[in-house]
């Protein structure tokens, strides 16, 4: 394509895959886009590992690694220990998972010995461990480092610039893209409410133009429901540079969702997810299920990052299990983090033949406009 990003880049088609799966990374970088790996609840060691086999499995092609850096990195005096964290879940949460789950007759007795197998997800938010992340991660040949939430502290910057390394942030507000730029990255994700994970709740069509606005020059990369090429034409349309898509993978043959939750996608409609704090403690959008409708109508207000982490992510783990091995309960029970654009995802397909179908639909897309201008 004719577009200074992907000069920039070194790829063929601004298609950005936010992918937990390598297989889908590495697939989508050899069709010609950017993979990035999301690592967010990986270990350094981990991390490592499956950057090792990116490398190997990606024909030469760039990729793109997806961390969050807390913006206060450098204002950490202490952290708290494994010890204090685990105290700090308050027993009303974890009573209130439990009776959610007895009543759909999933076990929950080994639940409190898995919360501290999740606790490398607090670790790499505080400092030694976002610093542990940053040195697995620039000891690579990556060609983009994403900070998934807030700006980027300044030693994420100072080392992305020292490897020249561009960085990309995710913003959900006009007024987030307005800091980014302040703090010099080099492109900006407008993450609509559409999207799957943590979203804010502007739509993806006023935000993408928002951002444009103020983005002064800095590419911006549209993201939030968007599951096909005419989706991506029509932002790019509105100003942006390319497309950063995540929840169009997840039904892929290489996605890392099992099967029932694939399933589960592959039949919804965009009215079955839900953005909800209840997994998380940010607002993150996933399928509705029996798992957030009793959080949404009578849980307890949920905690921060990472401590509604440790209530909710033993229970969807092993639900998840259950689910995937017969469990009419945990079926009920189980959910995963999708987008609105899980609506137009009703056909199970390779990664590859989802970037062919993009570029095709695309170019479809842009043909119908300019015959608009045709006399």
């Amino acid at each position: 394509m004719n577009s200074d990003l992907c000069r920039q880049l070194g790829i063929e088609f601004p298609l950005f895959a936010f992918s937990h799966c390598r297989d889908v990374v590495a697939a989508v970088s050899r069709a010609g886009g950017m993979g990035v790996f999301g690592a967010v609840m990986y270990t350094p060691e981990q991390l490592r590992t499956e950057l090792e086999w990116i490398d190997a499995n990606c024909d030469g092609k760039p990729y793109g690694v997806d961390l969050i850096v807390p913006t206060s990195i450098q204002k950490q005096a202490a952290e708290p220990s494994d010890a204090d964290l685990l105290a700090s879940v308050p027993q009303e949460h974890v009573d209130f998972a439990n009776q959610v789950l007895d009543q759909y007759g999933v076990a929950t007795d080994d639940l409190d010995a898995a919360r501290g197998d999740l606790l490398m997800f607090s670790h790499n938010m505080n400092s030694a461990g976002s610093q542990d992340m940053l040195d697995v991660a620039f000891s690579f040949p990556i060609k983009l480092i994403a900070n998934a939430l807030g700006t980027p502290p300044p030693i994420m910057m100072e080392r992305a610039k020292a490897a020249g390394v561009p960085v990309a942030a995710l913003v959900g507000a006009k007024k987030h893209a307005e800091l980014q730029v302040a703090a010099g990255v080099d492109i900006l994700v407008a993450a609509g409410g559409e999207a799957g994970g943590h979203c804010g709740e502007i739509s993806t069509m006023v935000l993408v133009p928002e951002v444009v606005s103020v983005a002064k020059g800095t590419p911006v990369l549209a993201a939030g429901g968007i599951v096909t090429g005419q989706q991506m034409a029509a932002a790019m349309a509105m100003g942006a540079a390319g497309a950063w898509c995540g929840s169009v993978w997840l039904t892929t043959a290489e996605g890392e969702p099992p099967q029932q939750i694939k399933d589960k996608m592959l039949a919804a409609t965009s009215s079955d997810t839900v953005r909800s704090r209840s997994r998380t403690g940010k607002g993150s959008r996933q399928l509705k299920s029996a798992w957030t409708d009793a959080w949404e109508v009578k849980g307890p207000s949920p905690l921060p990052m990472p401590l509604q982490t440790l209530v909710s992510e033993p229970a969807l783990r092993k639900v998840e299990k259950l689910a995937q091995s017969g469990h009419d309960g945990a079926a009920e029970l189980s959910t995963y983090w999708v987008g609105q654009g899980v609506g137009l995802m009703n056909q199970a397909t390779s990664t590859t033949a989802v970037v062919q179908d993009f570029k095709q639909d695309y170019l479809a897309a842009v043909e119908r406009l300019m015959a608009t201008l045709e006399e």
